[in-house]
């Protein structure tokens, strides 16, 4: 495997498990040294066991994304980041009319303002240094509608315009913003909905889940030099769509 990653440094958030874990030992493994963010010492352990496994470095950098002050407090700790990969996000499905106002805002909280602030931090000391890469890790949700899902596929959405934003006002200085919109995947997370989260598996056009590591590795190409002319783009790894009969 090529380490088109050597002597950078990633950041990837909600990196203790599922998709961010998968993607941290995706960029470990092409020679990035990795901050590991999430909630959970322990989870975190696991994941810096397996980056050092790997021959990489990685330390934790523990944050509650949904308070504004530790987003930003977590971008004062990191120092240098060369690729970031928004991946934290929280999923909580209900019909509009069941929608709390704390579940409203703890979904912009953390899946919009969270990545918002750490691309304000970050992106412009990328731009003084000429390069760097950013993932907004996003969901078919985004632009497919789907009873339950309207304020988690509203912040995707919204991720996704400011990936086109953020690709027009760093581009320019040498550092790619991309989004890669994530199908229906086998995580810690989605385990806990059982058949029917299995069921979205069956309705993609491969008719199963995604392996966590098969995300992470369209976000680990978007990131790379194998993507150098991809900037403000939305990559579909969603399974693909079945023909109607």
């Amino acid at each position: 495997m090529h380490r088109n990653f050597a002597q950078q440094t990633a950041l990837v958030t909600g990196a203790t498990a599922g998709i961010g874990r998968a993607t941290a030992l995706a960029l470990a493994a092409r020679g990035a040294d990795i901050i590991v963010h999430g909630r959970d010492e322990q989870r975190a352990a696991d994941t810096l066991d397996r980056v050092e496994a790997l021959g990489a470095t990685a330390r934790f950098e523990p944050a509650d994304l949904s308070d504004p002050a530790q987003v930003t407090a977590l971008t004062e700790r990191v120092g240098q980041v060369d690729i970031l990969i928004n991946n934290a996000g929280i999923f909580h499905f209900a019909r509009t009319a069941d929608t709390t106002p704390a579940t409203f805002d703890a979904h912009i909280a953390i899946n919009l303002r969270a990545p918002y602030l750490l691309v304000q931090a970050l992106a412009p000391a990328m731009a003084e240094r000429g390069h760097g890469a950013v993932i907004n890790v996003s969901s078919g949700a985004a632009d497919t509608p789907g009873l339950g899902s309207g304020i988690y596929g509203a912040t995707k959405a919204a991720l996704e315009s400011l990936t086109r934003v953020w690709a027009a006002e760093y581009g320019p200085a040498g550092v790619r913003v991309n989004a890669v919109a994530a199908g229906p995947t086998r995580t810690e997370g989605t385990a806990a909905y059982g058949d029917a989260f299995r069921s979205a598996g069956r309705a993609v056009a491969l008719q199963r889940l995604a392996e966590p590591e098969e995300i992470a590795g369209a976000i680990a190409f978007m990131a790379s030099p194998d993507a150098s002319y991809v900037n403000g783009a939305t990559l579909s790894a969603m399974g693909g769509q079945p023909a109607l009969g």
